[in-house]
């Protein structure tokens, strides 16, 4: 929900955080502040706005004898996206500053308690609060720690908090419960945040802390405490494979052109290791730890639910698993009947969405095995889960998710496959047909994006005073249609509706009239002859039509979109691209901020 780092080390600090924030604005853009300790005291310079009016105020100041502190990049939940509102937010004497990323679900009731003890606030957040809470425990405790983990103990809600103190100089002090908080390790350096990429040019050596656990940071050393008790926790530190050039945007206009164009690479780095070249079998040994499930339960959210979906085809109709998909919100709060032998296959880009992340405590509750489906090593995801299936995509900028998807869709291809294999459900000659035409995917779709762009270029303009839009496929393309939509309305801000093509005659057909468009995924398959006749109750009633299809299809429709095509569902290599490209196209084209769409933010880590 927002982005926060933290540093400890030898250089301007003010230059690292900032750069830092820049790194992490995708997780929020509305206000921005640092806080850092020079001349004997703490400076707080925050900024409505993006990035840019926080670094216009710093321009002005002398800022350069930092050494250590604190930065955020907010995304609003309690209190208008206003500079009283923008992090840090500072004690009454101020002589601490604090930065949070997650909600305190029961700050009204501390912010009362508070209030009748004479505390003035000045901002209508839940995160001023705690420090109010923090300097009134700081009065009774003279171990910062111990006021620390006093005054953690009465909030409730999920929290990555870091803070910096006057009576501390050089070292912060930070916790987490329920959102992602990572460390990284330098040398003479030392970093917290909320996101790898925010220190990835100083380290690749991380440390990933858990729920419950304090962190105590300077220059040159590192400590990590659980929050109840102050007992010394015992952490490994990881390195990270991910480069520098994988988190920017490498000469593309924006991070989500980039990252459309870099999946015919995620597609090979997700196969890497996991397919025999001489046995043409699936290599997925993160699974050997639990068995073949007897049903399945995918559970996620936004676009991965739309993954799971699609997903859900795949292990019915080669592994023949009976699956049901789930948005996570939901399920978790209702009682779901899971059996022994039942398995929870939670998909997730950053391993911290908040529903999620319930939606696995709930399954263990019921005794159902977790599977783990997500992007980020060490993600909380991945560690509460009994396996998990990395996608290897490297790390996704843009708020708007394509890569992250297209990943998902090739390792659930090999999930499919794998059980498949298992349980000897598919035909031994398909299988490995399925594996070659997944391995010629990559230089294919290399070489048929450039195209698929200009073709997207040209119907954006074609159709940008469009105000409304209808995707519709069938089968596998049904959530190719919701993901369609679900694009064009998150950057664009075009209202768009995905429906399934056979349902269209039960209520949306009436929204069809010449100014309403349709764009329908008519692959050349089984079902495209049923496609074929829901397009032709759309002309009838005067609707213009956008087909994606092959080559040496019949369609007559306005625009015929004929992208390559490949064996059965791995046709959605291609179209999910192309949706990807006519959605970004349409958004850059209207002047929209393509990777940072107003009101969202990049993972959901509250509810």
């Amino acid at each position: 929900m927002c982005g926060i780092i933290g540093y400890c080390g030898h250089r301007p600090a003010v230059s690292v955080l900032v750069e830092g924030l820049r790194r992490l604005e995708y997780r929020g853009y509305d206000s921005a502040g640092v806080a850092f300790l020079q001349h004997n005291g703490l400076e707080v310079v925050r900024a409505a706005g993006k990035l840019h009016a926080l670094e216009e105020k710093l321009a002005e100041l002398n800022v350069y004898q930092a050494t250590s502190g604190i930065g955020h990049t907010r995304w609003a939940t309690h209190g208008l996206p206003t500079e009283r509102n923008a992090h840090p937010h500072c004690d009454p004497e101020r002589r601490l500053a604090l930065i949070h990323n997650g909600i305190f679900e029961n700050y009204q009731e501390l912010r009362d308690e508070l209030a009748a003890e004479g505390a003035q606030f000045l901002s209508e957040t839940d995160t001023e609060v705690f420090t109010h809470l923090l300097a009134r425990e700081l009065k009774k405790e003279k171990s910062f720690k111990k006021a620390f983990s006093s005054a953690l103990s009465r909030v409730e809600g999920a929290y990555a908090l870091v803070v910096v103190s006057l009576d501390h100089p050089g070292t912060l002090f930070a916790a987490r419960k329920s959102s992602p908080l990572v460390m990284g390790v330098g040398e003479g350096e030392n970093f917290l945040a909320s996101d790898i990429p925010a220190f990835l040019p100083y380290t690749r050596d991380v440390v990933f802390l858990e729920d419950g656990e304090m962190v105590q940071i300077d220059a040159h050393s590192w400590s990590v405490f659980d929050v109840a008790t102050l007992a010394p926790v015992s952490k490994k530190t990881t390195h990270i494979s991910w480069d520098l050039q994988a988190a920017e945007k490498g000469g593309y206009k924006h991070f989500m052109l980039k990252e459309i164009f870099e999946q015919p690479r995620v597609i090979s780095d997700c196969m890497t290791g996991r397919v025999d070249a001489s046995t043409k079998k699936v290599l997925l040994p993160e699974l050997d730890d639990i068995p073949v499930p007897e049903n399945l339960f995918i559970v996620a959210c936004g676009t991965s639910f739309h993954a799971g979906l699609w997903g859900m085809y795949l292990l019915e109709s080669w592994s023949k698993i009976p699956t049901r998909v789930e948005i996570a919100s939901e399920f978790r709060y209702r009682n779901p009947i899971l059996h022994k032998g039942d398995a929870v296959l939670v998909i997730s880009q950053s391993g911290e969405t908040a529903d999620t992340l319930a939606a696995i405590r709930l399954a263990r509750e019921c005794g159902a095995y977790v599977i783990g489906l997500c992007n980020v090593v060490g993600s909380s995801i991945a560690r509460e889960s009994d396996c998990v299936v990395y996608t290897q995509a490297g790390p996704e900028i843009s708020v708007a998710s394509t890569k992250a998807m297209c990943s998902q869709l090739v390792a659930l291809t090999l999930v499919a496959l794998s059980y498949a294999e298992k349980k000897g459900t598919l035909d031994e000659k398909e299988r490995q047909q399925l594996l070659q035409s997944l391995a010629e995917i990559p230089n294919r779709l290399e070489n048929a994006l450039p195209s698929m762009r200009t073709y997207a270029q040209m119907l954006a303009r074609m159709y940008s005073e469009a105000r409304s839009f209808m995707f519709l496929g069938r089968g596998l393309s049904y959530p190719l249609a919701l993901e369609g939509a679900l694009k064009l309305k998150e950057i664009s801000y075009i209202h768009a509706e995905g429906h399934a093509a056979g349902e269209m005659k039960h209520g949306p057909i009436a929204l069809i009239d010449p100014k309403f468009p349709t764009f329908a995924l008519a692959p050349c398959d089984e079902l495209y002859p049923k496609v074929k006749s829901n397009l032709v109750e759309v002309q009838a009633r005067g609707g213009k039509i956008i087909a994606l299809t092959h080559q040496g299809s019949d369609l007559v429709v306005d625009n015929a979109w004929e992208i390559p095509s490949t064996k059965g569902p791995l046709d959605t290599f291609f179209m999910l691209p192309a949706l990807q490209l006519f959605a970004y196209e349409m958004a850059d084209y209207l002047g929209k901020d393509v990777d940072q769409p107003r009101n969202l933010a990049k993972s959901v880590t509250v509810e």
